[in-house]
């Protein structure tokens, strides 16, 4: 794909600099969610943005190259605007971008990002960014979000069902990389995924990690069988295909994850696992975790772990719930979303089966199935300077007053019961304001560890 940051663009942005009144100095503009299907945002993935793309000065020859591909497209081009910040500021863009630390959780409707020029001679730059720095901010706040919103759901159900959080950190896995439209969205997606849980199968979110938030390894996985791996041996050698998955892979102290539904879920539940194999999975030193991955997930999933305990018995633990012993366990990875989650914990919780024999795994419901009206993100200018002088910007639609935008220069606080308040700048007073500079002129000025990130998102 191609890397010029002039043509990481809406078509419409390249003729905003022809429309802006005369005079015009700076344009302060915001990113917030607005509401949508969650109460709090998990902000995530800015830093990654800015190191890719605003980090690397702009060349003639991406002038020339915008220049000659929008004259064709039919818009306007600022060749002007371009030359000026190739010539006075070596390409880098004189732009300064503030936002609350990554891994914060806040309510929704408070200021996550501002931007605005730092040159009065490009007012027109801060919206001209809109494209690329909103869908910098709101895929991977979303997916986070999306995230520790399961997260949640996950921790009460085995705080009802076991008292403990134990292994919380790897009950829901990142099966997404296959399900997205890109291998950055991938990458992006699955590190904030991170933020929440452990597991992941997403291997370019570990390689984005590694490479923009100093992360050594901050994600694992365990080998797993696929289908075909079962299939290519037949359906009469279904058990010895199973049995090969336990000489390879079963030890001390080791997982591996085998589906099991290929032809009959329930035969191979009962008859080879719990019957045939049922002495190698006892003995086998780890834990083998079943998979279905066909039928209505909720039924699925209580009648797997119900049969399971036929075969291999369960104990109760001191909150009254059934737990399968510990070398076999069960991961849901077929149609699962926060509402399915949901649905098949409390059936479990239903049939007094703990929280403790389940892990899941999404795939397109965490990294594809979503978009930017999930969280309704936006960005918008809230202030312009003309001839010296600050003026609100803001709009006010009588058809939807959910689109009505902030005003003026912003800044974020945290009151004394510890609420956050979105503010104008200039009421600030004695509180701190938590919008920080992250960017200014080409210089990246807080470059944050993952592993600080993900402990701040738990605070």
């Amino acid at each position: 794909m191609n890397n010029n940051l002039l043509l990481n663009v809406d078509s419409y942005k390249t003729s905003h600099y022809l429309q802006y009144p005369s005079g015009a100095e700076y344009v302060s503009s915001y990113i917030e969610s607005r509401g949508g299907d969650y109460t709090f945002s998990l902000f995530f993935g800015l830093q990654m943005f800015i190191k890719s793309y605003l980090t690397h000065p702009i060349t003639r020859d991406d002038i020339n190259e915008a220049e000659q591909i929008l004259a064709a497209h039919g818009v306007p081009f600022n060749r002007p605007g371009w030359e000026y910040i190739l010539e006075t500021h070596q390409g880098y863009l004189p732009i300064e971008i503030q936002a609350i630390p990554e891994g914060t959780v806040l309510p929704v409707a408070n200021v996550l990002v501002q931007a605005c020029n730092t040159d009065p001679n490009c007012a027109w730059l801060t919206s001209y960014l809109e494209t690329a720095l909103l869908r910098a901010v709101w895929y991977p706040t979303t997916v986070a979000t999306r995230s520790r919103y399961c997260r949640h759901i996950i921790q009460s159900a085995l705080e009802d069902t076991t008292g403990s959080q134990h292994g919380l950190d790897f009950k829901l896995h990142d099966f997404g990389a296959r399900g997205v439209s890109s291998m950055e969205s991938a990458a992006i997606g699955g590190a904030a995924h991170l933020l929440s849980f452990m597991g992941t199968d997403t291997v370019s979110a570990i390689l984005a990690l590694r490479r923009y938030y100093h992360a050594d390894m901050p994600g694992f996985s365990i080998p797993a069988t696929e289908h075909s791996t079962i299939t290519c041996w037949g359906r009469e050698n279904e058990a010895t295909a199973y049995a090969n998955m336990l000489d390879q892979f079963a030890g001390s102290e080791k997982l591996v994850a085998i589906v099991s539904d290929s032809y009959d879920l329930f035969n191979a539940i009962d008859n080879i696992w719990g019957e045939a194999l049922r002495e190698q999975v006892i003995h086998n030193g780890g834990t083998i975790v079943i998979r279905p991955d066909s039928g209505n997930p909720v039924e699925i999933v209580c009648e797997s772990i119900l049969r399971l305990m036929e075969k291999f018995g369960y104990h109760v633990n001191h909150k009254g719930y059934r737990v399968l012993p510990d070398y076999i366990r069960v991961i849901q990875g077929d149609g699962i979303s926060p509402t399915t989650i949901e649905q098949i914990l409390e059936a479990m919780k239903h049939n007094q089966l703990s929280a403790e024999n389940i892990a899941f795994g999404m795939g397109g419901e965490l990294l594809q199935n979503i978009n930017r009206d999930t969280m309704q993100f936006a960005m918008k200018a809230s202030a312009i300077r003309i001839n010296g002088e600050w003026r609100d910007v803001y709009k006010q639609p009588v058809t939807d007053n959910g689109k009505q935008s902030k005003r003026g220069r912003l800044a974020l606080i945290k009151n004394t019961d510890g609420e956050f308040h979105t503010i104008r700048e200039a009421d600030i007073g004695d509180s701190v304001n938590l919008l920080q500079t992250v960017y200014r002129d080409g210089r990246l000025l807080r470059d944050e560890h993952f592993n600080t990130i993900r402990q701040r998102s738990f605070e």
